[in-house]
């Protein structure tokens, strides 16, 4: 089986309904669409709110565009001083490698610059250019290997800008952020790993799922092959209204990573990307679910929920607090923490009399 890219693909698959032909052919005009055999596979076409179909089946939904939306969300351009490179804190930049993906999530904060019709990837001259760039800065400790995904390139152009990092002594660390072993799970090779594995210095996968269903026997598999290379993994969700917005399912899908020896890092709130307002929930929503989270799961499982803040501010954590400031003693500060049943507590605690 072929990728489906375009909506009578797949109405004829039978993901979309014959009906909304001609909008979702007015929001691929658009968005980019592709969906792999692997992801088809996810899908339960006789449920009409599959939340796996959620993420990737387009909605007509997504030409309504709100005010306080933007087509750079996050501000990466802000803080793009030569092409391919985001500069926004001074230990890490991230590396844009290529500009598209296997699949197209349809609350990507980057949908307007990804996918056919935009540049497939860097060329040389400003890989180069790119790669100069960290050079001369001894302040960069990691480098974030994004687009678009970079999964996507062969395992020799990987390896090239993976070695060539590897030469510069101040970058220590090269972070890869996939969708391939959820999405293309046999792109996973043992050529693959090799090429992102760097000699002497520290590589981290970070995969981006939203889903327990998403960590198939194939996805399980690709990943075992790059954990058992001696590289950890990490993850990153983003909050998803109908995908993972309810305390059972967002509590499965960290069990499941972390079962699968994945750390779970980061639960986004979904970015004012254009016509994704459907997919997102409120703050307070994700605050309560974190809060959820706590205490019934082990601490192995609590991704840490954040904000990126619109205009190129950076990520802020936005979970919940279970600290708050109580009348004083004296000079001493007091407080009261919550646990997670609910309860509070002072601290310190009253003094005992140990007469």
């Amino acid at each position: 089986m072929k990728p489906l890219r375009t909506p009578a693909a797949l109405v004829a698959a039978g993901l979309a309904p014959p009906g909304r032909l001609t909008a979702l052919e007015q929001v691929a005009a658009r968005y980019a669409v592709s969906l792999t055999p692997d992801v088809i596979d996810l899908i339960h076409s006789d449920d009409p709110s599959d939340p796996i179909a959620r993420q990737f089946v387009p909605d007509p939904r997504e030409l309504e565009a709100r005010p306080e939306e933007r087509a750079d969300p996050i501000g990466d351009d802000a803080h793009s001083p030569v092409e391919g490179i985001v500069h926004r804190y001074p230990d890490r930049v991230l590396l844009k490698l290529m500009h598209i993906c296997p699949v197209y999530c349809r609350f990507c904060f980057r949908r307007e610059s990804v996918g056919p019709g935009h540049r497939r990837s860097l060329s040389r001259a400003a890989l180069v250019r790119a790669l100069d760039y960290i050079r001369a800065r001894p302040q960069i400790w990691e480098v974030i290997l994004t687009g678009g995904d970079p999964l996507v390139l062969s395992p020799r152009r990987l390896r090239e800008v993976v070695r060539a990092l590897a030469c510069i002594e101040h970058v220590k660390i090269v972070r890869v952020h996939t969708r391939v072993p959820v999405v293309a799970p046999a792109r996973i090779t043992a050529e693959v790993v090799r090429a992102i594995k760097m000699s002497g210095k520290a590589t981290y996968v970070v995969l981006h799922a939203n889903h327990p269903r998403e960590l198939s026997a194939r996805a399980r598999a690709a990943c075992a092959r790059i954990i058992d290379a001696g590289i950890p993994m990490l993850s990153q969700s983003v909050l998803l209204r109908g995908v993972n917005d309810d305390p059972d399912t967002l509590a499965a899908l960290m069990r499941t990573l972390v079962e699968n020896r994945i750390k779970p890092y980061y639960l986004h709130h979904g970015d004012l990307a254009p016509g994704t307002g459907h997919l997102r929930t409120t703050i307070p929503q994700g605050q309560a679910l974190i809060r959820a989270l706590h205490g019934r799961l082990s601490g192995l499982c609590q991704p840490t929920y954040v904000l990126d803040i619109p205009g190129g501010h950076g990520k802020s954590p936005i979970g919940p607090t279970y600290l708050e400031r109580g009348p004083s003693a004296g000079q001493e500060a007091r407080f009261e923490i919550e646990d997670f049943n609910g309860v509070s507590h002072p601290y310190p605690p009253a003094r005992q009399d140990h007469s």
